[in-house]
């Protein structure tokens, strides 16, 4: 489930529009009436969708999609003479009058890319540095020498303990290199 963000002038149509995407099953994490509070609220979270109107007190829509940290999309509620300044792969336009079907559908939409995005993400493997993969090959090395095990037989014996305990690889490797020494 997304994280969401309700951005627009007046209160009293943030929550409003909270409300319809709360009944409706989605996950409204804060309601903001500027750009800034909007882009604060945005700070601790690695990704979600802010569904605003076109123009704060403080700063355009354009302005805010520009600030908009990485792993976050806009769906701009506007009639379409000022989706002007609108483009970029992270904004999606609705026109007014809002239809409720509309915004229901288009928020499902977008939550399901990010879904998709965040399991793309996951199924990457990671990248270590040299300091980690040496940490790892030295637990490996010591699994070797001491259990007589194949190379294979540790890096796998690695990898399940850190399954297992809900650790990455390279805690893993300290932990075992640290019982070891002992």
């Amino acid at each position: 489930m997304a994280n969401i963000i309700v951005a627009f002038p007046k209160a009293e149509d943030a929550k409003n529009i909270r409300n319809i995407l709360n009944r409706n099953g989605f996950r409204v994490v804060a309601i903001c009436t500027t750009g800034a509070q909007a882009l604060n609220c945005m700070e601790g979270l690695s990704e979600g969708i802010v569904v605003c109107g076109y123009r704060f007190a403080d700063m355009r829509y354009g302005e805010l999609q520009e600030y908009l940290p990485d792993g976050f999309e806009m769906l701009l509620i506007a009639s379409e003479r000022h989706w002007g300044e609108a483009s970029g792969d992270n904004l999606v336009c609705i026109g007014m009058p809002l239809k409720l079907h509309d915004l229901i559908d288009t928020l499902t939409m977008m939550e399901e890319a990010l879904l998709g995005r965040r399991r793309k993400r996951r199924a990457q493997p990671k990248i270590r540095d040299e300091g980690e993969q040496a940490v790892i090959a030295r637990a490996k090395e010591v699994l070797m020498e001491r259990n007589h095990m194949t190379e294979t037989e540790a890096h796998r014996y690695v990898q399940k303990c850190s399954m297992d305990s809900g650790t990455n690889m390279v805690e893993t490797a300290h932990m075992i290199l640290d019982i070891m020494k002992q």
